[in-house]
């Protein structure tokens, strides 16, 4: 692939993130292979697909909340590195990457030794039970292995982006996926491993994602190269990195914790068959906010560099950009999801009893979707410059406030039971996506036209 490098000082700002958003965006999709296809996948294994599936669900709070490192330290330094890259600092932005690097090495080795350690109570407590905990075990056993090269890979792919190397990080993702595709039949079927085989296939393809980074990053065709004096970790550079990457940290903790929260509500009030519906809507929600992830993420780097380069007009322009885009595909895709359910749930798995039930859940936990939009939209402003405390804020505000009480709650009032759980989804996104929006619009765009 053509190694093509977008210049964020010249040339128009929307020509900018789309440079860098529409690989970004693909990458998305291509990294929702790794756990979309496995799920696909394991929800057609012969005689236990159902199960299957509701096992390895259980285990997707694990992976999130060890990912939500990923984003400590990747998400937090990659906007600090392109602020540096726009006020010409290229040597600060050189130490952020390496001080980043040794950060996501220490920690993914410290959270695979604890994982390993307490993996049985942990699965017990997210929502397994007697018959879902065989396979949830044998998916984690297997799948921490590869934590180290997936923090890697996460980690320090927006290093790559915020470089201007939009299509190098797409290939990054595009290597991990393309083999984990064509690896999870020939080890689930064809060696006969089911979730094993699922699980040795992603941390194959992690593996691949990771070694690929490290060399393209240590190459002679970037424009800031990881080198081990830039990996001396200096603990107020760090410090200044988690108090940008918090925000990122938090929403995808959160999101675990919310996991955590729905799995043993709906374990309560519906059984088994609820945690596997609730894989399959987490599922479908992956592939919803897809394009709304992938263009936040490309539009990043790009207000970073013009917040650092004080060209405020571009940063407004994109603001502009992105809540325009994100708010109409939020709103397309809704509409889609209410034409044709059936669809998207058939995609994991046939099961006649999950179609029943999945069915009205998927109506109600997608229902005024376009307003998580609204939030994502908020979120990536205040990360891309650099305003940790107001990020922090909101991510905590949607999930913790609001989605882990009603989860809880909402199933007790007028005998709503299951249902409680889904209404919790689309109402935090009303109060908490509009709430970090309007919050974005009112502090920030004053202190653009100040400035």
């Amino acid at each position: 692939m053509k190694v093509h490098q977008t210049d964020f000082s010249k040339g128009n700002v929307y020509r900018n993130i789309l440079e860098v958003s529409i690989p970004m965006t693909l990458a998305q999709l291509l990294n929702l292979l790794y756990n979309v296809v496995d799920r696909m996948y394991i929800g057609r294994i012969p005689g236990a697909g159902a199960t299957a599936l509701t096992g390895v669900g259980i285990c997707f709070p694990v992976i999130t909340m060890i990912t939500a490192f990923t984003y400590l330290f990747g998400n937090g330094g990659s906007p600090l590195c392109a602020m540096e890259l726009g006020r010409g600092n290229h040597e600060e932005a050189e130490k952020l990457m390496g001080n980043t690097f040794s950060m996501l090495l220490i920690s993914s080795i410290i959270l695979m030794a604890v994982s390993y350690l307490f993996y049985k109570p942990i699965l017990y407590a997210f929502g397994a039970s007697d018959v879902t905990f065989p396979y949830a075990g044998d998916y984690i056993t297997i799948y921490l292995i590869g934590t180290p090269f997936v923090m890697i890979s996460l980690g320090l792919n927006p290093f790559i982006n915020c470089q201007g190397f939009g299509n190098m990080g797409m290939l990054t993702v595009l290597i991990g996926a393309v083999l984990n595709i064509i690896l999870d039949p020939i080890f689930i079927f064809g060696l006969h491993m089911g979730v094993r085989g699922a699980a040795l296939a992603t941390i194959i393809s992690q593996i691949c994602s990771g070694i690929w980074v490290l060399r393209f990053l240590t190459g002679k065709k970037v424009t800031l190269r990881l080198n081990r004096l830039a990996m001396v970790i200096e603990w107020a550079r760090v410090k200044e990195i988690m108090a940008l990457g918090i925000s990122g940290f938090m929403m995808q903790f959160t999101n675990g914790l919310v996991q955590i929260f729905c799995n043993s509500t709906l374990h309560i009030y519906g059984g088994d068959i609820y945690v596997g519906v609730m894989t399959v809507l987490n599922s479908v929600r992956d592939i919803a906010t897809m394009m709304v992830h992938g263009l936040t993420n490309g539009a990043s780097p790009v207000m970073s560099f013009n917040y650092g380069e004080k060209a405020f007009g571009k940063v407004k322009q994109a603001i502009k950009f992105v809540t325009v885009v994100c708010f109409s595909y939020a709103l397309f895709v809704w509409g889609i999801i209410k034409i044709m359910p059936e669809f998207f749930i058939k995609l994991f798995n046939n099961d006649p009893t999950l179609l029943e039930k999945g069915v009205p859940a998927l109506h109600i936990y997608f229902f005024g979707f376009c307003f998580m939009a609204l939030q994502f939209t908020g979120q990536a402003v205040f990360v891309a410059l650099g305003k940790a405390k107001r990020a922090t804020f909101f991510s905590i505000f949607r999930k913790v406030i609001i989605v882990v009480p009603l989860t809880v709650l909402l199933p007790r009032v007028g005998g709503l039971g299951v249902d409680g759980v889904f209404w919790a989804e689309p109402i935090s996104n009303l109060i908490g996506g509009c709430a970090c929006f309007f919050t974005m619009l009112a502090t920030i765009l004053p202190e653009l036209k100040e400035k």
